[in-house]
């Protein structure tokens, strides 16, 4: 693994990671999380795993579990949000092309003994937009077991988010994103990537925090996943990234106001229409994106 994409959390900042992730496409960021909340978001983890349904398909893992809505059933996750480094790189990856960002998914990837690899794929075809292009969706993923080429370690193409569409990888060109538990490989959407498959007995964890542009839609609904009575347990800066906020100039209104007076005190005046902060933002910061459409790849969609 290159040396020059590999960072420790204690050491670094957002603005080193986030140009990391524009050379290379991705960087590794060891100590994102200490050993107490590594142990809290494991067992928090293993209740919500017991039980629980494989995919349904191939590229979802026939023997993957998979869950969604963290911040409710991981709450150690509502922190790892919010580090430093993770929001950092977003700024710098994110902001040219916005705003603001919000929250775009939480997930588990659980993989279990016997799993085979995942299709290589971007993160990108939720968005349509030919590569190579703008970041529109910054990833994470989460080393909560150790990550080995053995157990099914994230594959990753450095470089790819820089290539066309029609350019595929050749097999010396994929790298195995090996990291311990606690790390983070951050990446941008366009990175192509893919699980591993997991040769051992051990199951291998991850949890993905994925970022996106203010303006696009969010893959997880996170107002029907997290409901004003729900999200009002979340730090205000977490509710304001998961969509109670303007997501650009006008846009996520309620009744024409900012949608963060849903979780203020009951009786209180509504918030204003507009917030000249994003407003300012949006006129000296957004560049327009020149974009082409382009249909995802075969393997991806869910019923792949």
């Amino acid at each position: 693994m290159s040396v020059a994409a590999r960072f420790d959390a204690r050491s670094t900042d957002g603005g080193e990671v986030g140009s990391a992730i524009e050379r290379h496409g991705y960087a590794i960021v060891e100590n994102m999380i200490d050993a107490d909340e590594l142990a809290s978001l494991s067992g928090e983890l293993d209740h919500e795993l017991a039980g629980q349904a494989t995919g349904e398909s191939n590229f979802l893992g026939a023997r993957t579990q998979r869950l969604n809505n963290l911040f409710m059933r991981a709450p150690t996750t509502r922190g790892m949000a919010l580090h430093p480094v993770l929001l950092g790189a977003a700024d710098h990856i994110l902001l040219p092309w916005c705003a603001r960002y919000q929250i775009t998914y939480t997930g588990t990837m659980h993989l279990l003994p016997g799993e085979t690899a995942q299709a290589l794929h971007r993160d990108a075809f939720f968005y349509p937009f030919r590569n190579p292009g703008p970041i529109t969706q910054q990833g994470s993923l989460w080393a909560v077991t150790e990550f080995t080429r053995e157990n099914g370690a994230t594959r990753i193409v450095p470089g790819s988010h820089q290539w066309d569409e029609e350019r595929r990888p050749r097999a010396d060109e994929i790298e195995v994103a090996e990291m311990a538990a606690g790390s983070a490989i951050i990446y941008a959407h366009s990175l192509i990537h893919g699980g591993g498959a997991n040769a051992t007995a051990q199951p291998r964890t991850a949890v993905a925090i994925n970022l996106a542009l203010g303006w696009l839609r969010q893959q997880e609904n996170q107002f029907l996943t997290l409901p004003p009575d729900k999200a009002r347990e979340l730090p205000d800066q977490l509710q304001r990234l998961v969509g109670y906020d303007f997501g650009a100039p006008f846009m996520g209104a309620v009744n024409g106001r900012n949608p963060h007076h849903l979780l203020e005190e009951p009786g209180g005046p509504p918030g204003p229409r507009n917030d000249p902060e994003l407003d300012r933002a949006y006129r000296e910061r957004v560049h327009w994106l020149k974009c082409e459409v382009v249909p995802p790849p075969p393997g991806v969609l869910p019923t792949d």
